[in-house]
């Protein structure tokens, strides 16, 4: 007997197929088949020859590969008894349901006492599909990994495009060739992490940003994950995902994979990041007023650090104002005794030493400013030197002899009296003063990988949000340790990297892009001398490179020139008049046929209007622009491209391009086969070109 399912969105389609009850495969996943496609022909037609070396079948590639099976890779569940001993299950077929958007799949093992779903939703909107795989038992048993539903990985890609990074150097992309046996990355650190985001980009043979099919996930989770790409010996290739093994630290009747979110292109990497772009903005993340602009912000940071002074930051506020902020955050060092970073986390009381009258006269004055406010809290960790340590000490996560990071520990966000407090200290902040926007930090890594810490902290936040839902609340973890579906279906801005400098923004920026768009990634202008870098930018790279995302300031505006303040202003003002579409706006990458520039295009869903930011972070090995191919457009629409910054042209740009002096127009296909061709720059610069349709 063959059960066979078949999961379509308008782009790609996911068949599953079964033989006698048993799990089922994937043995399909791709461009839109036809709706009459024989599903039992495809299922025949995936089978493997045999041959000498080999079992007399081959063990099923299934959502959930089974070492029962004899399955000779990663099985997808490894599972323990209540006293320790190895549990093999064989899962049997026992209902399917399925709706236009759904199919959910249940199979059992009666003899062990396990029950395995998997289940899946499409989106013809987004175009990606959602998968989860839950597992129930009759008694408590140990897990040691679950997968989400296992998918083949494509046989025409040579490599495949993982995420790595480091504070201050976050989204790095890392190319692993295809090869006999295990890719394995983990995150162990308690978070999604720096050094291991939870994404994976497939490409095809000739596959680029613009073009050539390209399979993608994601994986929505804070937690700490692992990501098992595996070439078995007979040729398959399987792609899991599921929690950082040996995260689940007791015996339990229930657990759950996070979502995988899976999504096909044939559009290159650009379709998967149109796929997650949307779906982060449109599905996941819940807006308190969706309908309003996204704003301006300023943070203190960079400006004062610890110092708090009142006159200071009103004279900042004032400034920051003045320039086109919209919104002012209060960072670290507004509570207990907080002049440096070793005390009074936990705390969450106003200091009353910097702030005699509370919070409320600096409130007032940025109120006064037409600014909103925002306020800054690290609720998950507490240093020794604080009242809540001293008065419950057994509140820590972990052992007492751990090693310290950045002078805290960790609370643990498993104990129901560790949330109770926290809410309770965090609501009356948020009661007694009219605060709109929480940046929520987190500085540190576990001591161990415990998913319950995880749980945890969703249950704190989503308290939150059903208490204060008008408040609006930023994920940062020393920049970009925890950015994923996970923490974003809570909070509705990350703080993409703790580097303001601009040129490592702008690679940094370009390559998040693959999931992340421009209404949730917050981008600051930073400090002339930045303060991670100890590089000196120039003022116009500073703001188009904020202008890109959703931007900010981070500098003292003290420190300004006139040139600068007149040049940060008008870039504000420039983006300002465009956000209502741009906060929409999909976020191409460009192929640029020189190295060292880095483009991007950021289209409206309709594609009447765009603009495209080329920044040139090194010298061009050759002397004068290279044409620049845009994408996305309509090829016969007709559009008037503009140079917004032509002068900015240096003086050793002697030529007459047509873009310094006017407007270019041409044919979409045009613009995406020939290029548009840019006035030369020096090296550390942008130019930033803006098109209508005509």
């Amino acid at each position: 007997m063959t059960q066979t399912y078949r999961i379509d969105d308008g782009r790609q389609t996911l068949v599953l197929a079964a033989t006698n009850a048993r799990l089922p495969q994937v043995v399909y996943w791709g461009a839109s088949l036809p709706a009459d496609e024989d599903l039992a022909m495809l299922h025949i037609a995936h089978a493997i020859d045999v041959t000498g070396g080999m079992l007399d079948e081959n063990p099923d590639l299934s959502l959930c590969p089974e070492a029962s099976r004899s399955f000779p890779g990663q099985p997808g569940l490894i599972l323990r008894d209540g006293g320790g001993a190895a549990l093999l299950a064989m899962f049997r077929f026992v209902k399917a349901e399925q709706t236009d958007a759904a199919l959910r799949l249940t199979y059992r093992d009666a003899d062990k006492g396990l029950e395995l779903t998997c289940a899946f939703r499409s989106d013809p909107e987004t175009h990606i599909i959602t998968c989860q795989t839950m597992l129930d038992a009759d008694q408590p048993v140990h897990l040691d990994w679950l997968a989400a539903p296992v998918l083949p990985g494509p046989h025409y890609s040579d490599e495949m495009i993982d995420i790595s990074g480091r504070w201050c150097g976050e989204f790095q992309l890392a190319r692993t060739p295809w090869s006999p046996g295990i890719r394995l990355r983990e995150s162990r650190t308690g978070r999604s992490g720096h050094e291991h985001v939870p994404g994976l980009i497939v490409p095809c043979r000739g596959a680029t940003n613009t073009q050539g099919e390209v399979y993608a996930f994601h994986y929505g989770w804070s937690g700490g994950h692992r990501m098992i790409a595996e070439e078995l010996p007979d040729g398959r290739r399987q792609i899991q995902w599921g929690h950082t093994a040996g995260s689940e630290t007791s015996a339990a009747t229930h657990f759950s994979t996070a979502p995988l979110y899976i999504t096909y292109s044939d559009s290159g990497l650009n379709g998967c990041a149109i796929a997650f772009q949307r779906h982060l903005r449109d599905r996941v993340v819940t807006w308190p007023k969706p309908d309003a602009p996204r704003p301006v912000h300023y943070n203190c940071w960079e400006a004062v650090y610890f110092d708090h002074d009142l006159p200071v930051l009103k004279d900042i506020a004032s400034r920051a104002a003045a320039l086109g902020a919209e919104r002012f955050v209060l960072d670290d060092g507004w509570f207990g005794r907080r002049d440096d970073d070793t005390t009074s986390l936990a705390d969450w009381v106003v200091d009353a030493r910097k702030y005699p009258e509370g919070l409320h006269p600096l409130i007032a004055h940025i109120q006064g400013l037409g600014m909103g406010f925002g306020l800054w809290f690290e609720p998950e960790m507490i240093n020794e030197d604080s009242d809540i340590y001293r008065a419950h000490p057994g509140w820590v996560l972990g052992r007492a002899e751990q090693i310290r990071g950045r002078q805290q520990l960790v609370l643990n966000m498993a104990l129901p009296a560790v949330r109770d407090y926290l809410y309770d200290r965090i609501a009356a902040i948020l009661t007694d003063h009219p605060i709109e926007y929480i940046k929520w930090d987190h500085n540190r890594v576990l001591p161990m990988p415990d998913a319950a810490q995880t749980r945890g902290t969703y249950a704190l936040l989503d308290r939150l949000r059903a208490d204060f839902p008008g408040v609006e609340i930023e994920s940062c973890a020393s920049g970009g340790g925890r950015i994923d579906f996970g923490i974003l279906q809570r909070t509705q801005r990350v703080w993409l990297s703790d580097s303001n400098d601009a040129l490592e923004r702008l690679r940094i920026q370009h390559d998040a892009a693959l999931f992340l768009p421009l209404a949730v990634t917050g981008s600051h202008v930073g400090p002339r001398l930045c303060h991670t870098s100890g590089r000196t930018l120039d003022i116009s790279l500073r703001a188009w490179v904020a202008a890109q995302r959703h931007m900010g300031f981070e500098m003292d505006p003290r420190e300004l020139t006139d040139h600068e303040a007149a040049v940060l202003t008008k870039v504000t003002a420039w983006w300002k008049q465009h956000r209502h579409w741009l906060q929409t706006a999909d976020i191409l990458r460009l192929d640029s046929a020189d190295p060292a520039v880095i483009a991007e295009q950021q289209l409206a869903r309709d594609k009447q209007c765009f603009v495209v930011f080329v920044g040139k972070a090194a010298t061009s090995r050759q002397i004068a622009p290279r044409p620049l191919r845009l994408t996305g457009l309509d090829p016969q629409a007709r559009y008037q491209v503009t140079l917004v910054n032509r002068d900015e042209a240096p003086g050793l740009s002697r030529g007459a391009p047509l873009l310094k002096s006017g407007s270019l127009v041409a044919s979409g296909r045009y613009l995406m086969q020939h290029g548009v061709t840019l006035p030369w720059s020096f090296p550390e610069r942008i130019w930033v070109l803006q098109g209508e349709s005509l």
